[in-house]
C-alpha cells in the first residue's frame, strides 16, 4: 500500500509539471507565433517602360518556404503585362566565391484569375555578412528579351512552425523539407504541409553565368514522410498522440498529412523520409517510452515547432 502511495504522489507530481509548463507555453505563444496573410511588395526591378514586382508574405522574404507573386506592369500603359516567358532564379553568393541556389520555381506560371506569376523559393540562409542572396529575373515583352538581377535581404524566421531542413539522404542526394502549414496550429488533428525538395547534379560544364542548370531543383515525386510528433521536453516525459497521418505528396506537388497537438508547447515531429520503392534515405524510429525527467530521443531526421 505504502508503495502504491508512493507511486500516486510521483504520477501526481508529472502531471502537475506538464500542466504548469502548458500554461507557460501558452503565455509564449501568445507573443511568438506571428501570422502572415497579406502579400506586400519585398522587391522591385525597372528596365525600359517595364516594372517587375515580386510580393511575399508581409512584403518579407524569409528563410525557409515563400510563396511569391511576379507582376510585370508596362509603366506607359499602366496595364500588367501577362504572355511574357518568366523566368527566377535566386543565388547566394559566399565572400569565399561559392555560389549556390535553393529550391525554386525556374519559370513561373501566370494566374488568369489573380493576374501574377506565381512562385515559390525556399532560402536556405538568412542574409549575413559573409552570405548574401541576389535574384535574376528574365522575361519577354514585344519580342524583346530582359535581364535583371538585385540584391535583396532574407529574414530569420521568427515562427517556428515554418521550420526547414536540410541533409544529404542515403542515396548521396542533397534535400531541403520546408513546412509550409499551418502558421499557428490549435490544439487538434492539424493538417500538416510540407516541401520535399532535391538538388539537381549538373551533369554538364556551367555556361554563361547565372546558368540555371547548375542552380537547379525538383520538387520529389512519389515519397512518403512518416511522422511521429512528441514532445521531448524532460517534463513532458516522450509524450506523443493520436490520430496522425504521414505526408504524402498531392496534386500541388507538396506533402500532405495531419500532425494532431494535444497541448501547446515544444514538438519535434520525428520524420522518416522513404522513396517511392519504400527505401529508407533518412530517418530512425523513436522509442515510445514514457521518460518523465529524461529529453526524448529525437529521430536522425527532425523539424522542431513551437506553438
Amino acid at each position: 500500500m505504502k508503495s502504491f502511495k508512493i507511486l500516486v504522489l510521483a504520477l501526481l507530481g508529472v502531471l502537475t509539471s506538464c500542466t504548469i509548463d502548458k500554461t507557460d507555453y501558452e503565455a509564449e505563444m501568445g507573443s511568438q507565433v506571428p501570422e502572415n496573410y497579406e502579400f506586400k511588395e519585398a522587391v522591385s526591378f525597372t528596365s525600359g517602360t517595364f516594372k517587375i514586382s515580386i510580393e511575399a508574405l508581409n512584403g518579407t522574404f524569409y528563410k525557409g518556404y515563400n510563396e511569391l507573386h511576379l507582376k510585370i506592369t508596362n509603366t506607359q500603359t499602366n496595364q500588367n503585362v501577362s504572355t511574357s516567358e518568366v523566368t527566377f532564379l535566386p543565388i547566394k553568393s559566399s565572400t569565399d566565391g561559392g555560389r549556390t541556389s535553393c529550391p525554386h520555381e525556374y519559370k513561373l506560371q501566370y494566374d488568369n484569375v489573380n493576374k501574377y506569376f506565381a512562385g515559390y523559393s525556399v532560402f536556405t540562409s538568412e542574409s549575413e555578412t559573409a552570405d548574401s542572396w541576389k535574384l535574376y529575373v528574365s522575361f519577354t515583352a514585344d519580342n524583346q528579351k530582359y535581364e535583371l538581377s538585385k540584391d535583396i535581404s532574407v529574414a530569420k524566421q521568427s515562427n517556428k512552425n515554418l521550420n526547414m531542413t536540410t541533409f544529404t539522404g542515403k542515396d548521396d542526394e542533397q534535400y531541403v523539407i520546408a513546412l509550409v502549414a499551418p502558421q499557428k496550429p490549435t490544439v487538434s488533428e492539424n493538417k500538416l504541409v510540407a516541401g520535399i525538395y532535391k538538388y539537381n547534379k549538373p551533369v554538364n560544364a556551367a555556361g554563361t553565368f547565372p546558368d540555371p542548370s547548375q542552380f537547379s531543383y525538383s520538387e520529389v515525386s512519389g515519397y512518403t514522410l512518416k511522422l511521429d510528433p512528441r514532445m521531448p521536453e524532460p517534463s513532458m516525459g516522450n509524450h506523443s498522440s493520436p490520430n496522425n497521418q504521414d505526408l504524402t505528396q498531392q496534386n500541388d506537388g507538396l506533402y500532405h498529412g495531419v500532425v494532431n497537438y494535444t497541448m501547446t508547447g515544444n514538438w519535434t515531429l520525428n520524420l522518416i523520409m522513404m522513396n517511392q520503392n519504400g527505401l529508407i534515405l533518412k530517418g530512425t524510429v523513436v522509442p515510445t517510452d514514457f521518460t518523465p525527467g529524461v529529453e526524448g530521443v529525437k529521430s536522425e531526421l527532425y523539424i522542431d515547432t513551437l506553438f
